[in-house]
This record gives C-alpha cells, sequence and structure tokens, in this order.
C-alpha cells in the first residue's frame, strides 16, 4: 500500500485498511436503474446511472432500498447539486468524500462515477468505512467498477476502504464530504460486535454458525438501540472535529430518530453550524418516513 495513503486521509495508526484500485477489478455486464437529476423525466440527459450491485452477497452486506435510493436522489436534485458545486469549486483541492457505514457500496460508487454532474467537477476521492469486513470488500468491488465504468473524463478515484468504527481512526479536519445511512431502527440494543473478527477470519461454519454471524453482520446495519439513535448520536459528537472547514454531511434519518431535535442541537454547537432537511421520502416506507439532514458550517 502506498504510504501516501493513510496520511492523505488522516488514517491513525494502527487502524485496519483494505485497499483496492480500478484496475483490480474485472467489470461485469449489468443494467441497473437510473437515477433522475431533475428537469423533464423523458430528457434521458438528466438521468444518471445507479451503479450496479449485482456481485454483492447480500447474507452478509445490506441491500439498497429506499433509505439507499433517497441518499441518491437528494445528491443528483438540482438545488443540492449547485450548493455542492459553488461548496467545491473546480479551482479548489480535489474533496475527500467519505461514506460511514458504506454496505453494498452503491452510494459511494454513485459520487465517484458522477462528480462532475453532483459536483460540478470531474475528480473526488471515496473512501468507505464500515464495521463490517465483507461491506468493506463489497464497497471496493463497487466503486472501482463504477469508476472503470464511468466517462472518460471522470477524474474520481477511490482510495479504499477502512475496517473500522466511525470516523475514531480519521484525523482532525480530513472529511470534506461525508455520506451516512446509519443503522436508525429503535431497538432494545445495540448487536453484540464482540467476535466480528472470528466470524471473518473463518469459513468453517456449520449452518446454525452461518445464520448467527449472517444475522449479526445484517443486524449491524439496521439495529439503532435506543430510539435509533445511539449510533447516530455517537457519529454526530465526532462530526465537528473529523470535518474540514469546507466539510458537509448528509445523514440519514427516520421518523423516530427525531430530526427537528437533531437540527436543533446542531445548531446549538459552538462556531455557527447549520442543519436542513434536504430530502425525504415524503411518505411512510414500511413504518418509519425518511428524511436527509445536510449539516455543515455557512
Amino acid at each position: 500500500m502506498d504510504r501516501t495513503i493513510p496520511r492523505l486521509i488522516g488514517l491513525a495508526k494502527g487502524s485496519a485498511w483494505r485497499y483496492s484500485s480500478a484496475a483490480d477489478q474485472t467489470a461485469t455486464e449489468s443494467h441497473p436503474p437510473e437515477r433522475n437529476t431533475g428537469g423533464n423525466s423523458s430528457d434521458t440527459s438528466t438521468m444518471i446511472p445507479t451503479p450496479s450491485t449485482s456481485h454483492v452477497n447480500y447474507n452478509r452486506v445490506y441491500e439498497p432500498a429506499e433509505d439507499s435510493y433517497l441518499l441518491l436522489d437528494t445528491l443528483s436534485a438540482p438545488t443540492e447539486t449547485a450548493w455542492l458545486a459553488e461548496r467545491f469549486p473546480a479551482e479548489s483541492a480535489t474533496p475527500l468524500a467519505f461514506e460511514i457505514g458504506c454496505g453494498s457500496g452503491v452510494v459511494l460508487a454513485f459520487v465517484a462515477a458522477n462528480a462532475e454532474s453532483l459536483l460540478g467537477r470531474p475528480d473526488v476521492a471515496t473512501v468507505g468505512i464500515d464495521v463490517n469486513d465483507f461491506a468493506c470488500k463489497a464497497t471496493a468491488d463497487t466503486v472501482s467498477l463504477a469508476i472503470k465504468e464511468a466517462a472518460p473524463t471522470n477524474r474520481s478515484a477511490f482510495v479504499g476502504s477502512i475496517h473500522g468504527d466511525l470516523m475514531t481512526s480519521l484525523t482532525p479536519g480530513a472529511v470534506d464530504l461525508l455520506i451516512c445511512n446509519p443503522p436508525y431502527v429503535p431497538t432494545e440494543e445495540l448487536p453484540n460486535e464482540s467476535n466480528l473478527d472470528d466470524f471473518a477470519d473463518r469459513e468453517d461454519f456449520g449452518s446454525d454458525e452461518a445464520f448467527e454471524r449472517d444475522s449479526k453482520y445484517l443486524a449491524l446495519a439496521y439495529a439503532g438501540g435506543v430510539d435509533g439513535m445511539e449510533v447516530t448520536n455517537r457519529l454526530l459528537e465526532q462530526l465537528p472535529t473529523a470535518l474540514s472547514r469546507r466539510g458537509v454531511a448528509y445523514i440519514l434519518l427516520c421518523h423516530q430518530n427525531r430530526p427537528e431535535m437533531v437540527k436543533e442541537r446542531v445548531r446549538a454547537w459552538p462556531g455557527g453550524w447549520s442543519a436542513e432537511t434536504v430530502g425525504s421520502s415524503g411518505k411512510k416506507a414500511g413504518w418509519e418516513k425518511l428524511s436527509i439532514l445536510r449539516i455543515w458550517r455557512p
């Protein structure tokens, strides 16, 4: 691994790291759906393809669902792309984008492959972070494949995946763009992560052990503890330190997470922080109504 990479992202010493470049991946034929970026829906020039995740084993990794697609639609909305282009002007340094809880990698791949449409510039460096090592591997494949199949003018890079917990492995000010679809479902407790490394290093599973392993990995993607906010609260605590001065975070919440209270909390942070709802499901998604918060310093 290039030793400049940990310095580039502020990776703390001793953190687990998985690197994969686009050149390492083999393209697979697929035809995923497209996202409408606004304007006339019959105008194909406004459509952005959703990255393929056909290679992902969904027994161990969260499958893209309505929450994932709400993030894609929000990031590609005309109001948001205009805001991001102003936030990261073409003459500024390449933005460093992180997805926390990257899962299949579909959201990070969407950003990497469509930087010109989303950010108004052809370059973004992308990093995935997840406590699930299978998700780290899936993200490496998904993002690298998406970049490989992107337009020739695209100059984005997949820096790699970090097998880690939220932003604890990063040094201050490393993050320009943060995207997170956290585990938001209210549950009595969070999943026990104590033996995840044992699961990752083994292949000799009986059927009961395999079911326990797969159930635990999937629970990590949805179980949010009290009010569905235990993981998100930790993320919010780390956010002011992790974001760069121009940094912005997009965080998905459900109605039970009390997004209005979260916005009030962020606005009370010292330093003049802002928080706004920039995306919403506008309907019940099963039992939860979803929203996307944008958090930044003006």
